[in-house]
Order: structure tokens, then sequence, then C-alpha cells
């Protein structure tokens, strides 16, 4: 990593939550009426982000948005994190949203309308990264203009981290750019196991397992595991972007892989025991009190 770089930037979505509490998701035809709920801004790119500059690290956000009220939420969630914004318009598209359920025992179900974020080009990717000593990227924009924002950032001596969710097999063919690579176990069988993704690059993988921890596979290693914090979760929505945004941060911050797993882990126990995913609730202090709680 060059000494010239500094921080975290991070490439991906920016939503609007509508988040409404129920204990079930309905049946077809089914009206059910849900207990309380609320609109949050989300995305995975935007709760990255808000969670690694919340969690110490000096942090900018690349997406697209809409010209919209729903924009100028999100906008203001980002600047409330300290998250500097180069948020581009779009005055075709509005703002993406995200319709969530959050389930009884801290599930969830999401149905997600992309909207601008599908407009995120490549070139504006590529300038959101320069500079940065930390990229974190997901795959809920144009997978085109995340290889490339991972492309330059390699090039520049950046530490690079993919967040392969949704699990798309585009993902493969960016991982000799990857310096880490973090999915859970679905998307790890969707592309096609741990031992394809060291053979397709990705000398890192972190496989997150929710309730059960993480587990560090590096190529020619023993897995290494990390164990989650035991908490009774409010609303998981936003906790493994909580974890990706701890860990870019400290990653940035100088932590080694192992300690940057811990406080990743407990950011994601902090979000998770709230509603939304951007909660003020995360912060160094939030995170070193369950770090020393061990």
């Amino acid at each position: 990593m060059s000494d010239t770089l500094a921080g975290v930037a991070v490439v991906g979505s920016a939503n609007l939550d509508l988040v409404v509490e129920v204990s079930r998701p309905p049946l077809v035809g089914e009206t059910l009426l849900g207990r309380s709920g609320g609109r949050f801004a989300g995305g995975k790119g935007l709760n990255q982000a808000v969670a690694s500059a919340r969690s110490g690290a000096p942090t900018r956000f690349c997406a697209v948005v809409g010209e919209d009220e729903a924009a100028e939420v999100l906008a203001e969630t980002l600047a409330d994190a300290g998250v500097v914004a180069a948020l581009c318009r779009s005055a075709a598209t509005p703002t993406g949203v995200a319709y969530v359920l959050a389930l009884d025992g801290g599930d969830n179900s999401i149905i997600v309308a992309a909207g601008a974020n599908a407009e995120l080009s490549s070139e504006d990717a590529v300038a959101g990264v320069e500079g940065a000593a930390v990229v974190l990227a997901q795959l809920e924009v144009p997978a085109a203009s995340v290889a490339a924002a991972l492309r330059a950032a390699r090039i520049a001596g950046a530490c690079t981290i993919l967040n392969a969710a949704p699990a798309q097999q585009a993902a493969i063919g960016m991982l000799a750019d990857v310096d880490v690579l973090v999915v859970n176990e679905t998307e790890c069988v969707e592309l096609g196991g741990v031992e394809r993704l060291h053979a397709a690059g990705a000398e890192v993988v972190v496989l997150t397992q929710g309730a059960g921890g993480v587990t560090l596979h590096r190529a020619g290693q023993d897995p290494v595991h990390v164990a989650a914090f035991p908490i009774d979760p409010v609303d998981t929505t936003g906790a493994g972007d909580a974890f990706c945004g701890a860990l870019a941060a400290s990653i940035a911050q100088g932590a080694d892989m192992e300690a940057a797993l811990v406080r990743a882990c407990a950011a994601g126990a902090v979000v998770a025991q709230q509603l939304g995913a951007t909660t003020p609730q995360l912060s160094p202090a939030s995170i070193a009190a369950l770090v020393s709680s061990r």
C-alpha cells in the first residue's frame, strides 16, 4: 500500500430503505399489518461508507442518485456520518429504493428497485477511488464500473476489498484485482466455493457466517475462525455492511487482518441491535467496548 494513499473510498449503491416490522412475510394476495417501521438511508455502498466513517476512518463515497427528495435524505445521512460524498445526479432516473421486511428474530426480506444505481459509469467509479488507501466495492451497481474501480485502485497501490453481494459470476473476473474478498455462505456456494475463489485470484477470502462468526481463508494456510459477539438482534439488515465498512476502516488504520476482523464483527453486532443500517450508535467507542468485553 502506497504511503501517499489515505482513508477509505467506497464505490456502490445508495437507496432509500422503507422498513416495516412484521412477524412473517405476507402470502400471495394477503394484506399483512406491520407493527412499526420507518424510512432509512441504505444501499450496500452507502451503508458501508457510513460504517467506515463511524468506525473512525476518513471515508468518501461514490454513487449515483436521482434529483429527488430521497437523494436529499441520503446526502444528509452521509454528511451526518462525516462521509465525503461524491454523488452524481441523474435527471432521468429516481434514487434507488429498497423495501425491507424486518422479521421476528432479526431476519429480513428485501426487494430492491435499483433506480439511479444502474447509471454509475466506469469513469465516475475510477475517479471516486483516486487517492484512497483502501477501496471497498459491492455488486449492486454495474459490474463493469466495479471492475474498473478495483483495477484503478490496484494500479495505484491501494488495498482492494470486494463484497461480492449480490453474488454474480462477473465477480470471478475481478478477483485478480481483489486483495480481500468478503462473501457469506450462500454467496460463496454460488461462486463455486473457497478453493475456486482462491484459484481465480482471491488470496484472502473472508467467509461471513452470521451468528457463527467469520472464517478467514488464506491461500495455502489453515483457516482462522473469529467468533461472533453474542447479542439479541433487532434488525440484521445492515450488519453485514457494517462488518465490511469497519473492516475497510480497520485496514486503513493499520490493523492486521485478524484484529480487523474482530473489530468488524463488533461493528456488525452494534448495528444488528438497532433498527436501520446507519445507526449513530456505531462508533469507535461502541466497537472498542464490545472488543474489550471478550
